[in-house]
């Protein structure tokens, strides 16, 4: 139990640029993306019927899971909430998006590869004490 919330949970004693730094990238990246989101959740009528099923599960449920993990997994990681569990299935999301949809072709998957390597970097780096997950750690850690 301890190793996990060492792994959800930020190290407190980082420096204040570090802390800073890390705010800004999960801030900017999230922000960017639940933008994405929230043009298919809007959209999501027009583009049910259409949308890539690259994984057989459906149009529907496959937009349904993009905008889960565009949208609400990006406020998320905006707050610092839990947010390397919040990272998994925007990763995920990415994986499919650059190497499914788009062949892990940079001409054409170029702002999910971004995507994913700015959330793969998040992931190893932690929320920082910036965030929910940092007043947690300090709280209970």
């Amino acid at each position: 139990m301890n190793k996990l919330l060492r792994f959800l949970l930020p190290d407190v004693q980082q420096s204040s640029k570090t802390a800073t730094l890390l705010l800004v990238a999960r801030v900017v990246f999230a922000l960017l993306l639940a933008v994405h989101g929230w043009q298919k959740l809007q959209g999501f009528e027009q583009m049910a019927g259409q949308f890539p099923d690259p994984l057989g599960l459906g149009s529907s449920l496959s937009l349904s899971l993009a905008i889960f993990a565009e949208l609400f997994c990006s406020l998320a990681l905006m707050l610092g909430v839990l947010s390397r569990l919040a990272l998994l299935p925007m990763i995920f999301t990415m994986c499919i998006a650059f190497f499914v949809t788009h062949g892990g072709s940079l001409a054409e998957g170029e702002l999910a590869f971004v995507y994913l390597v700015a959330f793969i970097l998040l992931f190893s780096a932690g929320p920082g004490r910036f965030s929910v997950d940092g007043w947690l750690s300090k709280r209970f850690g």
